[in-house]
């Protein structure tokens, strides 16, 4: 493909950082035009890559009150990222997740209030753009209010156009505005935005052009997401795809299933004028310019040796250990129960259902004090077991 078709970017989905910088090394040798690399590790290169550290999950960083820390997390993944060789973090997810029960963003997403979403989302891009790694924002214009998952069908959000401009947008307006480099479109249905049946966001220029481009003036590189799921395959021929997706605005077409047909389709189109030279030209320079600003017209072969130690630093786990610390939240405390004080006076036991018999809780535990320890299993955690265990629990002050 690099050979053949001077493609201009390859995206990794799994493998070690070892092998990973080889092939990066081997692939920028073989492109004239050295390759934008891309990752989708939302939460981390653990996500893709073996030997490296995973970071909390998005979820779990939407309920740290410093955002400091949240950038602090996205500098060090750029630093990571660079290490092997990637250029384009598809990161943040800036949807509000407003459907509890959503099967495909969930706890990708920050969270459910619009504000907390977009501080979060703002300050994880400012982390790795900081640092030389080019953040996206998506998936544009909000997949966080859908019950389908847009890998395998084309997810419909029925909300009017007032409703996605206060909630599901907000987080993409004030990210623009912190100047994101990128955004990822979502395959979803919004006929609020595009009536036209079975068109996803990806491939409608009411939604790219007009309203992302145009309406909320974003002017850097604008991603399809990736086209082999099937919110969009399973509607269009690649090569279709290909040339709705240049002329609704898309630069940067994600995993197209067939570049041979794409291209051709492209080629046809621009000889027909169904695309213009000059908007692939303009496309064009806008990828030449990020590849610019990445450093790649000084490409040099990234170092293959002591890379396990350089992505598995002892500031990367504190900064690990940092954000899951700074996640615990007192959801309820009654009447002050939390924190208690005068341990020697207290009688404690602790109940585990369902974990170990040994677990991390209850060894902690009898670090602090003289607690009772009592295990049920899972499988047989039965209401004549619970009730064995009331009378022994109901003499304790804490269980």
């Amino acid at each position: 493909m690099i050979k053949d078709y001077a493609i201009g970017g390859l995206i990794f989905m799994q493998g070690g950082p070892v092998r990973q910088v080889k092939l990066v090394n081997r692939y920028q040798e073989l492109s004239k035009i050295p390759l934008i690399i891309g990752m989708d590790s939302e939460f981390g290169l653990a996500m893709r890559l073996d030997s490296t550290i995973m970071f909390p999950k998005a979820i779990t960083l939407g309920a740290i009150k410093n955002e400091n820390m949240v950038y602090e997390m996205g500098a060090e993944l750029a630093r990571q990222l660079r290490r092997v060789g990637a250029h384009i973090y598809f990161a943040p997810v800036s949807d509000v997740n407003t459907d509890p029960a959503n099967p495909v963003i969930g706890f990708r997403s920050f969270g459910e209030e619009k504000a907390n979403v977009t501080k979060k989302a703002i300050a994880y891009m400012k982390g790795l753009q900081d640092y030389g790694v080019i953040a996206t924002a998506k998936h544009f214009p909000g997949h966080g209010d859908t019950n389908a998952d847009s890998h395998y069908t084309l997810p419909v959000i029925k909300h009017n156009k007032e409703r996605i401009f206060d909630t599901e947008l907000y987080p993409f307006r004030q990210m623009i505005a912190a100047s994101v480099m990128s955004v990822m479109v979502a395959h979803l249905q919004v006929p609020s935005l595009d009536d036209t049946p079975n068109l996803p966001t990806s491939l409608s220029k009411k939604v790219i052009q007009d309203l992302l481009i145009d309406s909320l003036g974003f002017n850097g590189l604008v991603f399809t997401d990736a086209l082999n799921m099937q919110g969009v395959a399973k509607y269009y021929k690649p090569g279709e795809i290909a040339v709705k997706a240049l002329q609704a605005g898309n630069d940067i077409l994600l995993s197209p299933e067939d570049i041979p047909a794409c291209i051709s389709a492209l080629e046809k189109a621009l000889e027909e004028g169904q695309l213009s030279q000059a908007q692939i030209a303009y496309k064009v320079k806008k990828i030449l310019k990020a590849k610019y600003f990445l450093g790649l017209s000084t490409f040099k072969p990234l170092p293959e040796n002591n890379l396990i130690q350089d992505l598995n630093t002892s500031t990367a786990l504190a900064i690990k250990q940092l954000l899951y610390e700074l996640a615990f939240t007192t959801v309820k405390n009654k009447d002050n129960f939390l924190p208690i004080n005068k341990v020697d006076s207290v009688s404690f036991a602790a109940l585990s259902i369902g974990g170990e018999a040994d677990n991390a809780f209850q060894r902690y535990l009898k670090k602090y004090v003289p607690a009772e320890m009592y295990h049920i299993n899972k499988n047989s955690a039965s209401s004549t077991q619970l009730e064995k265990f009331q009378p022994i629990l109901k003499e304790k002050d804490v269980v």
